[in-house]
């Protein structure tokens, strides 16, 4: 038995098909049990139960993998980033006691405990945490992740069709190595049935500065929009306005920083096979067509 968080959404979606493929048995846990499940009866749904942990630890029970996508992209409400830490941590302590033996963790690439980006920093502190359980483990670092359903390509390329505008934070220098999500499901199923301890970075085979994947994106889908630059701060404050106008949240600070600082970039070898430019090639017409809101994701 695996336990999946998240499998009604955009990564835990894609390993949930790979382990049924294998013929493997799946629950998830959730914050929304009541949506539909894209799995029928193949895959049963459990709320996630952090303020009850015994309660958390009978889901769990009879599982010997958790593959955890659980995280939160921004702060919203009463989930911050220190509150998504604690309920990893319930997650992870709930886990051992349930039996589970192994980890597969995402996080993200670059993260560091002393990182002065709270988005960041919280990845690293729950690495750190799941390195201290005991348990096997395996930490999956993706940097920017791009799919059918990947809400940050699809919605650059959203803005470029809608508007005659796109601001792009500060020079557009800073590099980012994205990850086909299906890549990303390959790599996190396979490190689950591997025992050894594992922490590696999971990016494709190509690198872009920002000004050129932006004008990439442009390209594919015939946007005639003027690239402006802007400095990062006024840039985002420009983000804020049009997340009003769209209800959500467009780009976060950490982002913002985490791109500027080249956090979303690996020093190693590429561990995912499909490149960026060919998907793009290959959903022209699709991507960017809708609007993708992580609030009505995650929140509503």
């Amino acid at each position: 038995m695996n336990i999946v968080t998240g499998a009604f959404s955009f990564t835990g979606k894609l390993i949930t098909q790979r382990l049924l493929a294998m013929g493997e048995n799946v629950r998830t846990l959730t914050g929304h049990p009541d949506r539909p499940n894209p799995f029928g009866g193949k895959v049963s749904a459990v709320p996630y139960n952090f303020n009850n942990p015994g309660e958390l630890v009978k889901e769990l029970r009879g599982a010997t993998t958790l593959y955890n996508t659980y995280w939160v992209r921004f702060p919203y409400g009463d989930i911050t980033y220190e509150k998504a830490v604690e309920n990893t941590k319930i997650l992870i302590a709930a886990s051992k006691e349930a039996g589970i033996t192994r980890i597969v963790h995402i996080s993200i690439t670059n993260a560091t405990e002393d990182s002065p980006f709270p988005y960041f920093k919280g990845k690293a502190r729950l690495e750190k945490a799941i390195m201290d359980s005991g348990l096997s483990y395996a930490i999956i670092r993706p940097a920017l992740i791009f799919g059918e359903e990947g809400i940050l390509i699809n919605n650059i390329a959203w803005l470029l069709r809608r508007f005659p505008v796109f601001i792009m934070p500060g020079s557009g220098d800073y590099m980012l190595q994205p990850i086909f999500v299906e890549d990303l499901a390959d790599i996190a199923v396979a490190a689950g049935h591997k025992g050894d301890n594992i922490v590696m970075d999971a990016v494709g085979p190509e690198t872009f500065t920002f000004n050129e994947l932006i004008r990439l994106i442009a390209v594919t889908i015939r946007s005639r929009a003027l690239i402006f630059h802007l400095n990062p701060k006024a840039a985002f404050l420009l983000t804020r306005v049009l997340s009003f106008l769209v209800n959500d949240v467009i780009l976060t600070k950490d982002e913002v920083h985490g791109l500027t600082a080249n956090l979303l970039v690996s020093h190693g070898t590429p561990t995912g096979h499909t490149k960026l430019s060919t998907w793009l090639k290959q959903n022209p017409e699709a991507v960017g067509r809708g609007y993708l809101s992580e609030l009505k994701r995650h929140y509503f």
